[in-house]
């Protein structure tokens, strides 16, 4: 298999070079937060919707599908778009298009329109398509190349502060009242949006008048896409990333749903689990990166994938009754690191392919549409329980991916 040296252009390797890169750092890292609100507000609309629209379990599944198939198809343009103005100009890209989203909302809810609404997040996702395609691979280069996965883990960390503001939020205003009128249930998604769609035009402008280093490899722009697939770390990794996004969507996205069918919770401390969950998987995050200054990225990532593999087992057989719900809040500790472990390892020595390989490892984050309506069709045939299994083969595959399929050739 082909193995891609990097080029020295794109890291810094000294103790000054670093301190440089702090500023960036730092305001990169808050887009983290920005799409991990947008990510974890899906998994709380799914139920509300449910309930508002009284629709199928597959059916609220498309706010999953039309989130996580923009990023297939954008994922690719974002990266052709900083190819040629660089990352700055995607940043600001991605901003324009999450608070256009963001505000059409408003006007879907007015409406009181279910496919507005879907497009309202389609056009929002396209932005988040831009900011990962950005973020991720900036951080890894903001740096020496052997701590990328560390500082990528960082930079994610902070995107479970985000993560852990869905939830709450959606709890507050989505179920503070049982059996919402359909003009109600709509009205109750415009205040978070319209706010959060300010709060990023203000990001925006904070990034307007930031000087960013555009960091590039000298052959970077006579790259193309003849070598990257020869790579079987990478091409593996693409693989592992369209399963770890999937099988995470599927357990956030019906972890309510199990709460309240398996276990009879209500909505509202169904929504609060899950905010603990996000808690749970924000100090698992801070915990990996901890950890990996002791163990590789990769031996840690099969370590977890192999536990969490045994966990949502055990919650889909029912073996642990009602402690299954400290089995699904142990999940995101576990599941904390994976991708952003997975996507650095898999961007490892691919020099002047790093961003078209960051592209399809963002388009890959369309398992994250692919996988809902497939466990949600699960659901609605067996049980939610038993549409577990879906998610815990997926991991098995991850964990291999980490132990043996991550190694460079």
């Amino acid at each position: 298999m082909a193995q891609l040296q990097p080029s020295h252009a794109t890291t810094a390797h000294s103790a000054d070079a670093n301190q440089n890169y702090l500023v960036p750092f730092a305001l990169v890292t808050s887009l983290f937060f920005l799409w991990g609100f947008a990510i974890s507000m899906l998994d709380v609309l799914n139920r509300h919707f449910q309930k508002t629209l009284h629709i199928s379990r597959a059916e609220s599944a498309w706010v999953q599908v039309c989130t996580f198939g923009a990023y297939f198809l954008m994922a690719l343009p974002a990266g052709h778009f900083m190819k040629k103005y660089g990352y700055k100009k995607g940043i600001l890209a991605g901003l324009g298009l999450y608070a256009a989203g963001a505000f059409l909302v408003y006007p879907a809810g007015e409406l009181q329109s279910w496919p507005f609404f879907l497009v309202a997040l389609f056009v929002l996702a396209c932005g988040l398509a831009f900011l990962e395609t950005a973020a991720n691979p900036y951080v890894t280069v903001l740096g020496s190349p052997e701590r990328a996965a560390f500082r990528l883990n960082l930079a994610q960390s902070f995107n479970g502060f985000g993560v852990f503001a869905g939830p709450k939020i959606g709890a507050l205003f989505l179920f503070a009242s049982q059996n919402a009128t359909l003009q109600e249930g709509f009205d109750k998604v415009q205040l978070p949006y319209v706010c959060v769609g300010f709060l990023v035009v203000l990001v925006a402008v904070l990034f307007f008048f930031t000087n960013l280093p555009e960091l590039k490899t000298d052959d970077e722009a006579a790259a193309d896409n003849t070598g990257l697939f020869k790579v079987k770390h990478f091409t593996l990794g693409v693989l592992a990333q369209f399963l770890n996004v999937g099988a995470q969507v599927c357990v956030w996205g019906f972890f309510i749903n199990y709460a309240v069918e398996t276990l009879g919770f209500d909505d509202a401390k169904a929504a609060n689990y899950l905010a603990s969950g996000m808690i749970i998987f924000v100090l698992g995050r801070f915990a990996g990166t901890f950890f990996m200054q002791f163990i590789k990225p990769s031996q840690l990532l099969g370590i977890y994938a192999v536990l969490m593999v045994g966990l949502l087992a055990a919650v889909s057989f029912g073996t642990l009754g009602s402690n299954a719900i400290y089995a699904l809040l142990l999940f995101f500790f576990f599941q904390s690191i994976t991708f952003p472990t997975i996507f650095a390892l898999s961007i490892e020595n691919m020099g002047k392919y790093t961003k078209q390989a960051s592209s399809y490892l963002i388009m890959s984050v369309v398992g994250g549409a692919v996988f809902p309506p497939i466990m949600g069709a699960l659901a609605d045939s067996f049980s939610i329980a038993t549409a577990f299994l879906l998610p815990a083969a997926m991991f098995g595959y991850i964990g291999w991916y980490a132990l043996r399929g991550a190694r460079v050739r």
